[in-house]
């Protein structure tokens, strides 16, 4: 068995394909009208459809998980979240961690939660 996708739910596919695209660089890979797969795996689908499926509502903020990403200049990149995306709401801003690793947390356009870290 092989994990293939990890899929989040969204309000605004396009809206939300952006925001992953300035942020995290991931293309689309294929549009299938509501399900959108990135670059890395990461698959988009409309809320709509989701709820269709479940018949049950989405708990954006539900703190239950996360997407983790790494990245090396975290201050450069805590800069163009900013910059582009100044209402994100955070988890907690860039901080360091008592065992040296830097960290910022935060929420997408959803309410989905992202953490980006610097390589260990």
């Amino acid at each position: 068995m092989k994990l293939k996708n990890i899929l989040i739910v969204v309000k605004d596919i396009e809206k939300s394909r952006q925001f992953y695209h300035d942020l995290f660089g991931l293309d689309m890979v294929l549009d299938n009208d509501g399900n959108m797969i990135l670059t890395e795996g990461l698959v988009l689908q409309e809320e709509k459809i989701w709820k269709k499926f479940l018949e049950k509502n989405v708990v954006p903020e539900s703190n239950s998980c996360e997407l983790y990403f790494e990245e090396h200049n975290i201050e450069a990149f805590a800069e163009k979240l900013e910059r582009l995306y100044p209402s994100v709401k955070y988890v907690n801003r860039l901080i360091t961690h008592s065992w040296g690793q830097k960290v910022i947390r935060f929420y997408d356009l959803d309410g989905n939660l992202i953490e980006v870290g610097t390589p260990m």
